[in-house]
């Protein structure tokens, strides 16, 4: 303390002596400017004269633009808490009054510091306050990345400076703000981070970025395993070139490489040349605020800046960033004390320790990351409980709470994101434009566009991203250089296409066709077509078919629209390969079958024995059954020519040739077949294609009542039911003294004597219906006794004579007549109980009626 008041009155001292030094220089250059003012006197006529001439001068001063459009705000609607402070808010800015006084006296090299702004109503609020952790709903918005995404698209960014806070439109403060409190509400050790930014960070300039949708993942080379060498491995011959020559060969090559390699080093270097960012004057100077996070909390491994513009992630040693004044999060404010020299390189971010970071507040829990090893081995739980309350104790301030209102987003918000559904961002020889789903009829979401040069006017490709569509295409590459275009679709197609990649949709033109195999019957993967072959691949099938390969040869007739159906193309060879059946030895699975058609031959190939270097061949010579003159043709042994690595006596005989070579016909046949159904689906699906272009549907979910329309449509017929319902009820709901004021003229005023008469017929009505209830009872409480005495009589009569049948039938009816009159019994008793109720009920009911009320107040 002692050290730092020397200080304090040596600065004092120092003021004192330059304020005087400054007031000599002041009265010095004053003087002679009052000698000179005397002797430049002007004569009025020529003071007339100047003054004269000046009027006539013109001077429009342009008028300095607005960096946007300041949108007006209701004040009249917002919550109390952005109008005024709390008792406790007010002391909170007291301190931190204080707290920038002191350190502007202390620091007056540095700038002030950004403690306590204006807020839309023109109230100071501490930053820390403005910051509302908050989780939100959306699984989304869980990870960092999706928040800094949804924040960097959901507003749109305007230039420092400016008042706070347009609707979906900020600065960097409001921008990292609602992006800090996010990440604290999903459980990051977030932090707003008030410093210095480069050019292009503060200005959202991603121009000389690369997109990262450009960017290809690194591809993991997977290491083959070395298979060990056999002991009986033939050697290979021995190297008879001149090793002079190899080696002249390799300096030559090495030569042609280093030469590429600099062509190419000048070349990049004369690019980036072209590309570098001219000098910025303001360079170190320009103010920007992002987010800082932590490691330690949800897992985070490394500390990392978030740029909350773009939503993307950088180093803490990243250049763009060139220095810090302070960060806040909701608890606490921090003064960097480190020297920034060297950006951001060399900051420690141990927020514990307060000779790097002055904290603004006492009592602040230390962060974990200024915990060491030895620290964190000797705490432990009883401390923290038994040391939790003395903390509380030791504390002279807390936090307030929040002034700012609870974070909602609505779904629709969430799912527009961008500000009127739409946003374009500029890369580096890229164009990136984002829709909100549904906002085109098309299901278009995102859009890239890759450029040639840094103009952006010569195309190289296009990216586009669907959602929602009824024909499942997620994405489609259009390269503008091969003409090659590309389709990628979600699985529920209903071919069960994957990747669709063509030049043309005409048929019979070059095009690769993927599927998903496990949705098909066929097991089929993938298909590729030429103008003369088709290929395709298996797997998973049960004939243990993985390939097939079908030779088309020129057509015969020529018709003005040819097609598989109408005019096919003739098959002239096809190829099929087989995977390796292990329910058959080697010598009888086949391993490749060729039909050449034209040449009427089929050419098998087994597979390879695990012992054998060579496997067994066989090759039939395929005839007609009969001849010209209608003779058969009978097996002969020069048409089937065969190898066989260990020859097997039965395979010899004519007749398994004959049988195999039957077989190999159906065979034949069948895949012939298979070829032409697969020249009809090619075309079934681009015909399909293109319909699907041309409708482009979306479907909508079931749960999205608000664009469901069949959803909407039923909701809106069950309520008018619903409605219908209602004034059904109310109509039932009938006067019960109507059938007894028809008598009287309608619209008149009923008398004494007409209210009396009027009670009494209808209390001898209701009498009368209770005593024709009770007789109807009555009838048929006697008629059901009747029925029971007759039958049983009848049983007596009859008693002797009477079958098992009978017997049965007449004890049921005696149950179910005894069961009738049961309860016929309870009813007439209960009705006797209820009846004299009933009528005392309606004389109360007539003499509270309001109609009848005033009439037969005497009467009560």
């Amino acid at each position: 303390m002692e050290v730092l008041k020397e200080k304090v009155e040596e600065e004092e001292e120092a003021e004192r002596q330059e304020a005087a030094e400054r007031a000599e220089r002041a009265e010095r250059s004053s003087r002679p400017f009052e000698a000179l003012k005397q002797e430049t006197v002007l004569p009025k006529d020529m003071l007339r004269d100047l003054e004269q001439k000046l009027s006539e001068v013109k001077i429009t001063m342009p008028e300095e633009p607005l960096a946007f459009a300041k949108d007006t705000i209701d004040i009249s609607e917002l919550p109390l808490s952005y109008k005024i402070n709390t008792p406790k808010e007010e002391h909170l800015l007291q301190v931190a009054d204080n707290f920038s006084r002191q350190y502007s006296h202390l620091c007056p090299d540095r700038v002030p510091l950004i403690l306590y702004p204006l807020n839309e109503c023109g109230v100071p609020k501490f930053v820390s306050t403005t910051i509302r952790p908050t989780l939100m709903p959306y699984p989304d918005l869980y990870n960092w990345d999706g928040c800094a995404q949804f924040v960097a698209d959901f507003l749109t960014m305007v230039p420092l400076p400016d008042p706070l806070k347009p609707y979906q439109k900020g600065n960097c403060f409001d921008f990292s703000t609602l992006l800090c409190s996010m990440l604290i509400g999903a459980g990051y050790d977030a932090y707003c981070v008030s410093g210095y930014g480069s050019r292009d960070l503060c200005s959202m300039d991603l121009t000389r970025e690369v997109c990262p949708l450009t960017v290809k993942p690194k591809e993991t080379v997977e290491e083959e395993e070395k298979v060990p060498p056999k002991k009986y491995a033939i050697k290979p011959p021995k190297d008879l070139s001149s090793r002079f020559e190899q080696e002249q060969e390799i300096k030559r090559q090495e030569a042609i490489k280093a030469e590429e390699e600099r062509l190419q080093k000048e070349a990049e270097e004369r690019l980036m040349e072209e590309e570098k960012a001219p000098p910025d004057p303001l360079h170190g100077l320009r103010v920007h605020c992002w987010v800082l996070v932590l490691s330690g909390k949800r897992e985070v491994p490394e500390s990392f800046f978030v740029d909350s513009f773009t939503a993307r992630s950088y180093s803490t040693q990243d250049d763009h960033f060139l220095g810090i004044e302070s960060l806040w999060n909701h608890r606490n404010y921090w003064v960097n004390m480190q020297d920034c020299w060297n950006c951001c390189k060399d900051l420690i971010f141990d927020l514990g320790d307060p000779v790097r970071w002055e904290h603004l507040l006492l009592g602040t829990n230390k962060p974990y990351l200024s915990l060491t090893e030895e620290e964190e081995e000797g705490t432990n739980e009883e401390d923290d409980m038994e040391n939790l309350g003395k903390e509380d104790e030791e504390k002279s301030f807390d936090m307030p709470p929040s002034w700012v209102e609870q974070i909602e987003i609505s779904p629709e918000a969430f799912e527009t994101r961008c500000p009127s559904g739409k946003k374009v961002i500029q890369y580096k020889r890229a164009k990136l434009e984002k829709w909100a789903p549904y906002l085109n009829s098309n299901g278009l979401v995102c859009r890239l566009t890759t450029y040639e040069n840094l103009e952006c006017t010569r195309i190289l490709e296009i990216k586009e991203w669907y959602a929602n569509r009824e024909d499942m295409l997620e994405l489609k590459h259009i390269s503008k250089i091969t003409g090659l275009n590309v389709d990628y679709f979600k699985p529920g197609h209903p071919q069960a296409l994957h990747v669709h990649s063509y030049k043309s949709m005409l048929p019979e033109m070059d095009r690769v066709m993927e599927f998903y195999d496990t949705a098909r019957v066929d097991g089929l993967m993938k298909r590729e077509e030429t103008p003369m072959t088709m290929t395709e691949y298996f797997r998973g099938r049960s004939d243990f078919l993985s390939y097939r390969l079908t030779n088309f040869g020129p057509r015969i007739k020529k018709l003005a629209l040819n097609s598989a159906e109408s005019n096919p193309r003739p098959i002239v060879k096809i190829t099929e390969r087989f995977d390796r059946n292990p329910a058959k030895p080697a010598d009888e699975d086949v391993a490749e079958r060729v039909f050449l058609i034209g040449e009427e031959r089929i050419q098998l190939r087994y597979h390879c024995r695990d012992d054998h270097i060579t496997a067994s061949k066989r090759e039939y010579l395929r005839r007609t059954e009969v001849d010209s003159k209608g003779n058969k043709i009978i097996m002969t042994p020069d048409m089937c020519i065969s190898f066989e690595v260990e020859p097997v006596e039965h395979t010899k005989k004519l007749l398994y040739q004959y049988e195999a070579m039957m077989k190999l016909k159906n065979e034949e046949k069948l895949s012939r077949h298979q070829a032409w159904e697969s020249e009809l689906e090619v075309l079934e699906i681009l015909k399909l294609r293109e319909e699907e272009e041309e409708a482009h549907v979306l479907t909508i979910s079931i749960y999205d009542t608000k664009r469901n329309e069949k959803s909407r449509e039923y909701r809106e017929a069950m309520e008018r039911v619903m409605h219908e319902e209602h004034l059904r009820q109310m109509e039932v709901q009938l006067d019960y003294l109507a059938p007894f004021l028809v008598q009287f003229p309608p619209g008149e005023k009923l008398t004494r004597w007409q209210a009396v008469r009027l009670k009494d017929e209808c209390l001898n009505d209701f009498k009368q219906r209770l005593i024709d209830k009770a007789n109807l009872i009555q009838a048929r409480f006697e008629k059901e006794t009747q029925e029971l005495q007759k039958k049983q009589q009848w049983y007596q009569e009859n008693q002797v004579t009477m079958t098992a049948e009978d017997e049965d039938f007449y004890l049921s009816y005696c149950s179910q007549a005894m069961f009738r009159i049961r309860i016929l019994e309870q009813r007439l008793n209960r009705h006797k109980e209820l009846a004299p109720l009933k009528y005392l009920a309606l004389e109360e009911k007539l003499y509270k009626d309001p109609r009848l009320a005033e009439l037969l107040r005497v009467f009560i």
